[in-house]
């Protein structure tokens, strides 16, 4: 018997708004409440917005290779109020299919939208794919396949032998998708980990912990964070949408450097502050160097005079980006006490620079050419002092005090979101 539409308006709530803004505070994933636990083998979620003309074709090619292959399946559309007509479409689909509608009236984004879905689905397995037809509804089967063959994770991939994109791609197009591609290379060993096409095991959805997915790849923010100890890839053909806009845009695109940044950050926190830190610290240079030339040139300050002011600028610059952009802590504490803070450690990190090459040069023997030696070991030494005492001082996450009555609560981090 066809199951009924379940249609959900969803409004912001106060865990929505928090997933909003980068923290998944998922629910349990929803149980069935029928005692001969009759839910589905499969679920499959497709976030939507503006794709009523895509959806009874996709749906009708879902469950054509589902039942196929002997595989009962549900399917959870999640769409962000596109107004389009898809309610309807779904309410006739659901005539002949278990087909559920969500509309989401207080969110926006596919990341977020794949989560809902998630959190609603039923099935033993969860899969996830596109509306616009570009994923092939027939490579479900042998993704069901792999998952009960023991894959913590299944990917729908391109660059296997064996898969493909569309004929119609522009080389401009193809060098896009190996160079994002490539950018996140090191966090994962999938061929294609960009892939919008996945699947897991449904209870290998709560080992995601927290989210902070940002546009579009939420697939890869799974991969990097269930720590899938088995991927398998299954060959498909990309193609081109049928009907509607692309959604990738610049912005998608920005984002989705903000998100890679989210994620080596995940993966490697300390390397990523590290490097951060020191790009930081070499514009600060750059700046410190113009302003003490400028300053002089323009305005024929003393040298040593320009020498304080450049130093102020280039650290308060440096202060700013790091509590902005390197340390994801840093926005945790007062601005002024920080930034006070800051300067008085930077000095001391001068302090070791200077004093490291000094020593160097008068008492172990680096005269001559190696004094350039010990400038940069000076250097490297004041930056290590400075890298150390920012992060465990100035830009460490603020300690809350409480109270008995909070004991129990535990205390959550503010989640970066100026990656």
């Amino acid at each position: 018997m066809p199951v009924p539409t379940a249609f959900v308006i969803s409004r912001p709530t106060a865990s929505g708004l928090r997933r909003a803004r980068g923290v998944n505070t998922h629910t349990a994933l929803r149980e069935p409440l029928a005692a001969d636990d009759t839910r589905p083998e499969l679920s499959v979620v497709v976030p939507t917005f503006r794709e009523a003309g895509n959806v009874d074709a996709l749906v009708q090619r879902i469950f054509a290779a589902t039942r196929g292959a002997g595989i009962s399946a549900e399917v959870v559309v999640v769409d962000d109020d596109s107004r389009d007509g898809i309610d309807e479409r779904c309410a006739a689909l659901a005539r002949r299919y278990p087909v559920r509608l969500i509309t989401r009236t207080g969110e926006r984004g596919l990341a977020t939208a794949v989560i809902r879905g998630c959190e609603e689905a039923t099935g033993r397995f969860i899969a996830c794919m596109d509306a616009d037809l570009s994923h092939p509804p027939e490579a479900l089967p042998a993704m069901v396949r792999a998952l009960s063959d023991g894959a913590d994770f299944v990917v729908g991939s391109r660059y296997v032998p064996g898969g493909s994109v569309d004929d119609g791609w522009s080389a401009a197009r193809r060098l896009n998708s190996r160079v994002a591609t490539a950018l996140a290379a090191p966090l994962t060993r999938v061929r294609d980990p960009l892939a919008g096409f996945f699947a897991l095991p449904r209870h290998r959805w709560p080992a995601a912990g927290t989210l902070a997915p940002l546009g579009y790849k939420i697939g890869l923010e799974l991969l990097v964070k269930t720590r899938p100890a088995t991927v398998s890839e299954i060959p498909i053909r990309f193609a081109d949408r049928h009907v509607g806009e692309s959604k990738l845009d610049l912005r998608v695109q920005l984002q989705y450097l903000r998100h890679l940044a989210r994620l080596y950050r995940f993966r490697q926190p300390l390397l990523v502050e590290m490097v951060l830190f020191v790009l930081v610290g070499s514009l600060g240079l750059a700046l410190d160097v113009a302003v003490y030339a400028g300053l002089q040139r323009l305005f024929g300050l003393h040298h040593l005079v320009a020498r304080a002011v450049s130093f102020v600028v280039a650290a308060t610059h440096n202060w700013y980006l790091n509590r902005r952009v390197t340390f994801d802590t840093g926005r945790s504490r007062p601005a002024t006490a920080q930034w006070a803070s800051y300067l008085a450690l930077m000095m001391a990190g001068f302090t070791v620079n200077v004093g490291t090459y000094a020593l160097l040069t008068t008492q172990a023997g680096f005269g001559g050419r190696a004094r350039y030696a010990a400038l940069v070991i000076g250097v490297l030494a004041g930056t290590a002092v400075n890298f150390t005492t920012s992060r465990a001082l100035v830009f460490a996450a603020r300690r809350v005090r409480r109270g008995p009555a909070d004991a129990a609560q535990p205390v959550e981090r503010a989640p970066d979101v100026a990656a």
